[in-house]
């Protein structure tokens, strides 16, 4: 049986080589047609506690580690942008 690979955004990191990622995907409601979003979090187990928070990453199933974490972290495809911060002592008049 084909092990699922899925893609989405780091929401937590706090745990220790445990990420939680959420998963969003689109779709069709049965009756009216109308497309939806809906989004889903999986826990999953990052050895090297390489992911931060918002980057982009993929994920495949696995053993399960714990109680909820049944994924591995596959690879960070997209890492989180640096933040940008203007304060009155960088710009110059």
């Amino acid at each position: 049986m084909p092990r699922r690979i899925l893609q989405g955004t780091v929401q937590s990191e706090k745990g220790n080589k445990t990420i939680v990622v959420q998963v969003a995907r689109t779709t069709k409601h049965p009756i009216y047609g109308k497309v939806q979003r809906t989004s889903k979090r999986f826990h999953a187990h990052d050895e090297a506690n390489t992911a931060h928070l918002g980057d982009l990453v993929q994920i495949v199933e696995s053993k399960p580690h714990s109680k909820l974490k049944r994924f591995e972290l596959l690879k960070i495809v997209k890492a989180a942008g640096e933040l940008v911060t203007d304060t009155a002592s960088d710009v110059s008049a």
